[in-house]
């Protein structure tokens, strides 16, 4: 009897298995209801949701959503969803429930909330807005006008972020060339390069209201331009040039990169050198104080003036890209220099010389002329000169026998004059 009794439990028990394998199929929720959209400060859109009707009771809710072409992918409990985005395109989200965390769990039919962009029309936008965060302590935007706006266009721009809780107007608005320009503080008193990224809201629209605004998101992770270092000092050691500076505030050394340019006056070379970090041993020079940076230049000649500048710009150790160099720093000379006399000699003697050379030339500008280009002679006259001898002297003669005879009739004439005189006396 004991045979019969446990081959029935075994097929009863597999009976049940069998059974709750189909009784146990993955179940659809229905769809989240009262999906709805609205934009906080300038450019934070957030959707918030309630929960499906009729869901199952044994379901523990979870909501699967996505943007449009199924970007940001996300799966949470949480009926609310938030995104910052520039508001200048129509932005979608499409939302579902289901009961499991796991993404390959079919969710319901999803449901989409949609927000259009701003009123206007699109070509009377600002274009080519950008936004440069300067050391750290003040942010610039910089715009072009748009197409269909008018010269005299008057532009205000808002700007917010997380510390300051509410929105701000920039007032310090200008031109720059083509570019309109607004500068505004930006501080933060968190160093640490692990903090947390946050992004600053701008948006830059007209006072009448008859161009389209425009957004733009500027993460505080990027577009940083810091100022220029400061060269200290400079010195020769072993054959090479040591540069010794500090760096912009509040940077540190782990955040930046560096460049040296070294110009040399006698040969014109320019040396550059691109690093990463300090390369000096700061235990070989009096102190260690906080962000002083030394850099080893070999090759620089010592014996003659070197002009050294230095710059800087952030790494991706600390923030999300690398391209704002700063400013070069003031320059810095080491070497001899060269003496100025000599110049001023020749500065004197030179003219006095070309003045003395051209007074020469014009004195014997007619004798140069004979040394350089020598008379051709004449065929003829040599000719002349050897056949006519007798003819000439015949001349010569006839032209002194005239001369004689006129001053003899001259004399005579002067004498009877002076007799008529004493006659009639």
């Amino acid at each position: 009897m004991e045979l019969p009794a446990r081959l029935c439990a075994l097929w009863a028990l597999l009976l049940s298995a069998g059974g709750g394998g189909d009784a146990a199929p993955a179940e659809i929720q229905p769809p989240v209801t009262n999906l709805s959209v609205s934009v906080e400060n300038l450019c934070t859109v957030i959707w918030t949701w309630n929960p499906p009707e009729g869901a199952s009771p044994n379901c523990s809710l979870w909501y699967f959503s996505h943007f449009g072409n199924k970007q940001d992918k996300e799966i949470a409990p949480e009926t609310r969803r938030s995104k910052e985005v520039p508001l200048n395109e129509r932005i979608c989200l499409q939302v579902g429930s289901q009961c499991s965390a796991n993404e390959s769990d079919n969710p319901s039919v999803l449901v989409e909330k949609c927000i259009s962009p701003p009123e206007g029309d699109p070509e009377s936008a600002v274009t080519e807005l950008q936004c440069v965060w300067h050391n750290l302590s003040y942010m610039k935007c910089t715009w072009l006008p748009g197409k269909n706006t008018s010269p005299d266009t008057n532009y205000t721009l808002y700007y917010w972020h997380s510390s300051l809780g509410k929105i701000r107007q920039c007032e310090n608005i200008y031109r720059e060339s083509q570019h309109i320009t607004c500068s505004f503080i930006l501080t933060t008193k968190i160093k640490d390069p692990s903090f947390d990224q946050d992004n600053v809201q701008v948006m830059v629209k007209d006072n009448a209201g008859k161009i389209r605004p425009s957004f733009h998101i500027v993460p505080l992770t990027s577009h940083v331009q810091p100022d220029p270092p400061h060269i200290k000092r400079l010195f020769f050691q072993h054959g090479d040039l040591y540069v010794v500076g500090k760096n912009p505030q509040p940077f540190s050394s782990a955040c930046l990169s560096y460049q040296v340019k070294v110009n040399n006056s006698q040969t014109e070379t320019r040396f550059s050198l691109t690093v990463d970090e300090s390369i000096c041993n700061h235990s070989e020079f009096e102190g260690n104080p906080e962000g002083t940076i030394c850099f080893r230049i070999p090759g620089v000649l010592h014996d003659t003036l070197n002009t050294v500048r230095m710059r800087v710009k952030t790494n991706k150790i600390c923030y999300a890209d690398d391209k704002l160099w700063s400013n070069w720093s003031p320059a810095m000379t080491i070497g001899k220099k060269t003496n100025p006399t000599l110049y001023i000699i020749m500065l004197l003697i030179i003219p006095i010389i070309v003045a003395g050379a051209i007074i020469v030339l014009l004195l014997y500008l007619k004798r140069l002329k004979i040394i350089i280009f020598p008379p051709i002679p004449d065929p003829g006259k040599i000719f002349k000169e050897m056949f006519g001898d007798q003819n000439d002297d015949t001349l010569h003669w006839k032209k002194y026998d005239i001369y004689e005879k006129q001053t003899k009739e001259e004399t005579d004439s002067v004498v009877l004059i002076e007799n008529l005189k004493r006659t009639s006396q």
